[in-house]
């Protein structure tokens, strides 16, 4: 791969785990990074993930944290740059098609599931919501359309049946690094492998608010459990109320044995003998292994 990398020029758009790794990946193969366009950390959100920005200080590249607003007033110097490549990973905003097109060969996103499966915002944690057992990352060609286009490259990772939304993105992140490092001999060459993607036989969800956490105990023990383990912190969690007080739970347990004095016709919060479970629907229970104030749980 030496000879052709000195020639291939991109511009990337990354944030989060995903991007750190996928631009190791990038400088790894010998292509050159022209700038990197990313986030400003939100201070009001919990920053547990690893910094783009750090990385192109690191680095010594170029890096601008624009407003998602200003992007298009940026289009001219994106046109200088005159990338071969713009690649996105785990930026959170759409990128225009003007800039898109500035792309000499092909411009590309990496997404955090099997296409086209989990298109849109929080895939990993709707995949583990709706109790699947697996889920990976996908590279794609970008259109105006949010992960609509052709799949480039795909590697799937397992979803273990008590693994939390942290510890799934920690392997759809290896996953992402795995997919470049596949990719990547054939788009050095110009190449990029096209796979349709079928929309029809995938799904789409918008982004998840924190009151989407809030725990209904009229659902069975399975779908509370996935929904549990799907927001766990540090994302916002699962929340119920009780004794006056907000309780966002962190951790649960399906199948635990049960007391015989816990009265299942009674949904929600039951404490006995020091240990407190949650009353689901249909007769159903979960130990609550992990839990505390939502206070102490703010981002």
């Amino acid at each position: 791969m030496n000879t052709p990398n000195a020639l291939i020029r991109a511009l990337v758009f990354a944030y989060h785990n995903v991007g750190v790794g996928c631009i190791k990946a990038l400088l790894e193969a010998g292509i050159q990074i022209e700038m990197v366009v990313t986030h400003a950390d939100d201070p009001h959100e919990t920053i547990w993930f690893d910094s783009v920005a750090a990385l192109c200080q690191e680095r010594g590249i170029a890096c601008i944290q624009p407003d998602a607003s200003g992007l298009l007033d940026l289009l001219p110097q994106f046109k200088k740059i005159a990338p071969d490549y713009i690649f996105s990973f785990y930026y959170r905003h759409l990128i225009a098609s003007d800039i898109l097109a500035v792309a000499r060969i092909a411009a590309l996103n990496m997404h955090g599931s099997l296409l086209p499966k989990y298109r849109g915002r929080a895939p990993v944690n709707w995949a583990i919501l709706h109790g699947e057992t697996e889920t990976g990352a996908s590279l794609h060609i970008m259109e105006a359309k949010p992960d609509a286009g052709d799949i480039v490259g795909q590697v799937a990772v397992p979803i273990d049946p008590d693994e939390d939304a942290t510890a799934v993105f920690a392997k759809v992140s290896n996953a992402a690094v795995q997919v470049m490092q596949a990719t990547l001999p054939a788009l050095l060459k110009g190449h990029v492998p096209r796979t349709p993607n079928v929309l029809a036989e995938g799904s789409y969800f918008g982004g998840r608010k924190p009151e989407d956490g809030r725990i209904q105990w009229s659902q069975d023990a399975l779908q509370v459990h996935n929904l549990i383990r799907a927001v766990a912190p540090p994302y916002p969690g699962a929340f119920t109320d009780w004794q006056g007080a907000r309780m966002v739970i962190a951790k649960s347990k399906l199948n635990s044995a049960l007391p015989s004095s816990l009265d299942l016709g009674q949904p929600g919060i039951q404490v006995v003998d020091n240990r407190v479970f949650g009353i689901c629907g249909n007769r159903q229970a979960i130990e609550i292994m992990v839990w505390q104030p939502a206070s102490s749980n703010a981002n």
